[in-house]
């Protein structure tokens, strides 16, 4: 199961936080609608993402929900029906909760920097250091902590839990 190492933040400055990852990837970013739709199940989250184009992605992950560095172990399936999909896997489990969101995308070397803007919450920053064979958790938290910095993102900032946990405990 492929890892990474993730930090979220809250973010107060989103045009700081942009120029920033503009200067450290060195591109204007990628811009990406997702609608993530948790569903109920025992260990983990299991989403599917719909990039609301007529492709998503179905995704499990397990991580632990601390604030600063964690370690995600995750699967991905690629679906060119995220509709269908999202309907069968909600009428066997159950739906969580739904998370709408604009995310630009900045690539840092192996890190993959999001700048999102969460319908219902707010302005966001996730590092997601995508963990190379051979590569320590070690490795990957010196690589968030260094960019977290670099970003001017502050350790107060950080968040634990997912937006689906946010948007449930405003409920």
């Amino acid at each position: 199961m492929p890892s990474n190492v993730e930090i979220k933040a809250k973010v107060h400055d989103v045009q700081q936080l942009i120029e920033n990852a503009k200067q450290l990837s060195k591109s204007e970013g990628h811009i990406i609608t997702q609608q993530d739709t948790f569903f109920k199940v025992l260990t983990g989250r299991l989403k599917l993402r719909n990039f609301l184009n007529g492709s998503g992605q179905l995704l499990f992950y397990e991580r632990p929900d601390v604030d600063g560095p964690k370690l995600s172990n995750y699967s991905i399936s690629p679906t060119t029906d995220p509709d269908g999909l999202t309907k069968v896997l909600a009428d066997a489990l159950g739906i969580m909760g739904v998370v709408k969101k604009e995310r630009l995308l900045y690539m840092v070397g192996q890190t993959r920097v999001h700048v999102d803007t969460v319908e219902g919450l707010g302005h966001f920053m996730e590092l997601e250091v995508v963990l190379n064979d051979g590569q320590s958790l070690e490795d990957g938290e010196s690589i968030a902590l260094r960019l977290m910095e670099e970003l001017g993102v502050k350790k107060e900032d950080l968040i634990i839990g997912a937006y689906v946990d946010l948007l449930l405990a405003k409920k």
